[in-house]
């Protein structure tokens, strides 16, 4: 027979897993529930099980908050569908969003992923960090440490997966199945925690769809 303090080292043990599997759920986020826009507007499509959310095209860079509590750590999943419009395509995703201009966001430029300047192809993926490392910054200071090729051949212009694993001192981005990330960066602002968003950049439209978070 187990003493009192065996088992109640046991069922601490049994509690902490549990918190910590129950902490690590994957959760489907209704893309339909927006709390607001910034810069842009929007309309849904598709069926309610697996709608579609547009974001229309406007000067500057601009996002759909999509209701859900702050996120910290962990993985953000979603489908994105760009086009192959020279420097007309800047399709992603915003998190740790405190404000309409200061958060951390990754983002896409299809146009690049087949082009046959292989300095372009670098250009494909991009982290910025706002307001004080948007993309000019970052690629005069440090060329191609903020951004790179996907590494696998994508149609511009169809929709594609991607996967952002965001941890305290680096964020991971992955495209498709692929198991590699296509960019490492360290993150390069102090925000850990705020809210969500679909994101474009200036005179980018975008579709988004199946987002799913799984939260540390």
């Amino acid at each position: 027979m187990k003493s009192p303090k065996s088992l109640l080292i046991l069922l601490t043990l049994i509690f902490s897993v549990s918190v910590k599997v129950s902490a690590q759920k994957t959760v489907t986020v209704d893309i339909t529930k927006v709390t607001h826009t910034v810069n842009r507007t929007i309309n849904m499509s598709g069926s309610s099980q697996k709608p579609t959310l547009h974001i229309n095209s406007k000067y500057d860079a601009g996002f759909a908050v999509i209701k859900h509590r702050d996120f910290k750590n962990g993985e953000i999943t979603f489908e994105v569908k760009g086009e192959d419009i020279f420097q007309k395509s800047f399709v992603g995703f915003a998190f740790h969003i405190q404000n309409d201009s200061t958060y951390e966001a990754i983002y896409f430029r299809p146009f690049n992923f087949r082009s046959d300047n292989e300095l372009r192809k670098k250009h494909a993926v991009q982290y910025i960090s706002l307001p004080g490392n948007d993309w000019p910054k970052l690629r005069e200071a440090s060329p191609l440490k903020y951004e790179q090729p996907i590494g696998e051949d994508v149609n511009p212009a169809e929709w594609f997966k991607v996967r952002i694993k965001v941890e305290a001192k680096m964020i991971s981005v992955y495209v498709n199945e692929n198991p590699k990330p296509c960019l490492e960066v360290v993150p390069l602002s102090n925000l850990n925690s705020g809210k969500i968003a679909f994101w474009t950049g200036s005179e980018s439209a975008g579709d988004f769809r199946n987002l799913k978070i799984t939260e540390n």
